[in-house]
């Protein structure tokens, strides 16, 4: 994998995490977790895009 797409991988996964931490403390996840006990479908998904797009971006950096 070229490390300019690894690096952009890893950036769009830092970018997911980020985005999806700030969703979590949403007045709709506020909401959702009143009545679910559990935060919106879409930050855990943001959350869980993240992870795995900061997992492949490190090991294609890592990669020689």
């Amino acid at each position: 994998m070229n490390k300019g797409v690894s690096l952009a991988i890893l950036g769009g996964g830092i970018l997911l995490i980020i985005l999806g931490v700030s969703a979590t403390k949403s007045y709709s996840s506020d909401i959702s977790r009143f009545f679910t006990g559990s935060p919106t479908d879409k930050a855990i998904w943001m959350l869980i895009g993240g992870a795995v797009a900061t997992i492949i971006g490190l090991s294609g950096l890592l990669r020689g």
